[in-house]
């Protein structure tokens, strides 16, 4: 499976990380990382997303972000509409697009935790439903 992974500039001490776990996660499934982009934050992944989606050497996207909260409900606002744009998507172009974003309601230290297993997860997600796709589509 060929993927490309998006990956947030915000909050770049945790997402560099997940980046490079991801790469890690990915070599040992066989996945082919075809493309990295690097996004100023999360909102502005779905754009990337389309871009890449529409590819033909692309056969899903891997979306990595922190979304930490801050003072206001920003962050609520952010992690639900990009979600629902990436879950859009997914459903567009009949190609998986995993969401390796954690937030909302986040501190940082909870981000710093949940590094490993979201990028690993969303390197798994790829793959698992990249499968069942196959299937029904026999």
């Amino acid at each position: 499976m060929r993927i490309s992974i998006v990956v947030a500039e915000f909050n770049y001490d945790v997402t560099s990380r997940m980046y490079e776990v991801a790469k890690e996660r990915a070599a040992a499934l066989n996945l082919e990382v075809v493309h990295t982009a690097w996004v100023p934050g999360a909102f502005d992944m779905p754009v990337v997303a389309d871009a890449l989606l529409r590819r033909d050497d692309v056969d899903g996207v891997a979306a990595l972000g922190a979304i930490i909260k801050g003072q206001t409900k920003h962050d609520e606002v952010i992690a639900h509409s990009t979600a629902r744009a990436l879950a859009d998507l997914s459903v567009r172009h009949g190609k998986p697009v995993s969401l390796g974003i954690t937030g909302p309601g986040m501190q940082e230290r909870h981000a710093f935790a949940r590094i490993r297993p979201v990028a690993e997860r969303a390197m798994e997600a790829l793959l698992k439903i990249d499968g069942e796709l196959a299937k029904i589509r026999m």
